[in-house]
């Protein structure tokens, strides 16, 4: 059976990608399928404010303004109005989607990370990033924890 990652040769050695300098891992202790490149995760981290596009379940395109933040390489998404907002059950429902900043759609996946590491990393990314805005809090409530979502590219 051929392996299906990577395989690496640098300054002469060879590492594994999955495991290697630089790999990006989930906040749940394995490899990340893929990541998105220092420069996407730099916008990302940059912007105060992206467009998230999904899909309904007839197929009609919607955006919606969200925050998002970025720890250990891994962009994390939540939904201000808990399981309610629209974008986040259209994204859950079908977790193809786009995030636009500036100027370009990056396509994503949505992943649940509900795992409490994740959501604890999460909410420690929104506590920094957004510490003096008056929203914050409310993206640090009980019920919108569980809509916690890991980006990945598509």
């Amino acid at each position: 059976m051929q392996n299906r990652y990577a395989r690496i040769t640098e300054a002469g050695r060879t590492i594994d990608a999955r495991t290697g300098p630089g790999a990006v891992r989930s906040g749940i202790g394995y490899a990340a399928a893929m990541s998105f490149s220092h420069e996407d995760l730099a916008l990302l981290d940059e912007a105060q404010e992206v467009d998230i596009e999904t899909r309904s379940a007839g197929g009609e395109a919607h955006r919606a303004t969200i925050w998002i933040v970025i720890d250990g390489g891994v962009p994390y998404v939540r939904s201000y109005r808990g399981p309610n907002g629209r974008w986040y059950r259209e994204i859950v429902a079908n977790p193809t989607g786009a995030i636009h900043v500036d100027g370009r759609a990056l396509a994503v996946t949505a992943v649940p990370a509900t795992d409490a590491g994740s959501v604890a990393r999460a909410s420690a990314g929104f506590e920094r990033k957004y510490a003096t805005d008056p929203a914050t809090p409310a993206m640090l409530r009980p019920e919108t924890l569980d809509t916690t979502l890991r980006l990945e590219p598509a």
